[in-house]
């Protein structure tokens, strides 16, 4: 252990990761602006689900535009590595609060890049080939700890080996569920589009998805098979692209998986930069090293084993995981069931007061949608109308629940306890015992 964390390495790998990390970020906010999703997702609903302990979270109406505004500018001084402390700790908190204020928008890639941000804030990404080594000469170091480089490796491998863990299930592998369902959807597709018809398509897709997560990330970090593993990222990625609507989560894997590359390559790519943008020499002439604070490497192993065990929580939760969805976030679970849902609300009070609910008065389309499938999205909207109609006259309101839930094309059934008055339950991480049994069984991890 002594000599892996005395290694040293060219710093060229992380430079090149931070230009990338900075720019595809850079894109995603320009992309989300330019489609009016800040102000289809941010602004119009009128209630938000807040993640459990994060409540303090608050949509901020108008001034979302400067939030994501600040993001952008973040993610493009990380890039040109300026001011880079600020800008990268900028970063972080600035598209986590984003992710925080709905549970309704919810993506793997989302907390993918709120960890990746995390990391990056300690390390020394901005000491070759960035601004703020060209204006401070100290600061400018060729060579970094070999860790500094691995630890990002390890982020990729953890997002891509759990993911292949999650498919090894009955759905996944014996139904090819829920790619039965996505895949003949997009039938319409030039060229490739009438072959998701074939029955045999959806196993095959489920087949070497499972094997790709499992096996790409030791097959990036062997140097005789990284050209080849590198080509399935992209080949696997553009396939997910085009077939599924989930942003710039494939580009970003595609961009981030070079960090694999050996720093000669990175090396390469560098003085290509600096020819095309005529850059001085002065942006990457140096050979001192650099060496992070002694506190890192102790934070970085307790950051890492809470990576490790943290999406195994689940375990601590009895019934079906894709049923109650207890501990399914933050597993890096990717695409992994479809469900439809169907919940209707009916308040209720003791003087004889009763109204069913009309969803779309509080909730937009998505919200309806991700609420009506999630029990603690459920929850908390139960609790939403209870404060509400205790301010129109119902005296200590009962909120009660008709839900049904068809999950990986099994029939609907109910998720919610129609006998449960919700107003009473309060949210925690214990189990809930009001949810349903679902009567089947998933096996696997």
């Amino acid at each position: 252990m002594s000599n892996y964390f005395g290694k040293k390495v060219s710093a060229a790998p992380l430079a090149v990761f931070r230009i990338c990390f900075g720019l595809m970020l850079l894109g995603s906010i320009i992309r989300f602006w330019s489609k009016g999703w800040i102000n289809d997702l941010y602004i119009q609903p009128k209630f938000f689900f807040p993640f459990f302990g994060f409540e303090f979270v608050k949509p901020l109406g108008q001034y979302t535009y400067f939030l994501f505004a600040f993001c952008g500018l973040c993610a493009f001084l990380v890039a040109i590595g300026l001011f880079y402390r600020l800008s990268i700790i900028g970063l972080f908190a600035s598209f986590s609060y984003i992710e925080l204020i709905d549970k309704s928008t919810y993506l793997n890639h989302y907390y993918f890049i709120s960890l990746v941000s995390f990391l990056m804030i300690f390390l020394p990404a901005h000491t070759y080939f960035s601004v703020d080594a060209y204006r401070n000469k100290r600061l400018l170091a060729q060579y970094i700890p070999n860790w500094c480089i691995d630890s990002l490796k390890l982020m990729l491998c953890i997002l891509y080996f759990y993911a292949g863990l999650a498919k090894v299930n009955s759905d996944w592998l014996l139904q090819a569920q829920p790619l039965k369902i996505w895949l003949p959807a997009r039938n319409d597709m030039p060229i490739i589009g009438e072959w998701f018809n074939k029955r045999w398509i959806p196993y095959a897709f489920s087949w070497f998805g499972c094997i790709y997560d499992l096996s790409i990330p030791f097959l990036l970090w062997r140097a005789p098979t990284r050209m080849f593993a590198y080509v399935a990222v992209v080949t696997f990625h553009v396939l997910t692209a085009l077939l599924f609507p989930i942003g710039v989560f494939p580009h970003i894997m595609m961009v981030a998986a070079l960090i694999f590359f050996s720093p000669v390559f990175h090396k390469n790519l560098i003085r290509r930069i600096s020819y095309w943008f005529r850059l001085p020499s002065d942006f990457i002439e140096t050979t001192k090293s650099y060496f992070p604070a002694f506190y890192i490497k102790p934070l970085f192993i307790l950051f890492f084993t809470f990576q490790l065990l943290f999406p195994f929580r689940y375990l601590l939760y009895p019934g079906e995981l894709f049923w109650t969805e207890e501990g399914y976030r933050f597993s890096w679970r990717v695409m992994l069931m479809e469900k439809a849902g169907y919940a209707q609300f009916t308040v209720k009070d003791s003087t004889g007061k009763q109204v069913v609910v009309n969803n779309n008065d509080f909730l937009s389309t998505l919200q309806e949608k991700m609420m009506s499938t999630q029990p603690d999205m459920i929850l908390q909207y139960a609790h939403l109308l209870r404060d509400y109609y205790a301010l129109r006259g119902f005296q200590k309101p009962q909120v009660y629940v008709d839900s049904y839930v068809a999950l990986n094309g099994r029939m609907g059934r109910p998720l919610i306890s129609p006998t449960t008055d919700l107003a009473k339950e309060t949210d925690s991480f214990k189990h809930k015992t009001w949810i349903l049994p679902f009567h089947d069984t998933i096996e696997g991890l």
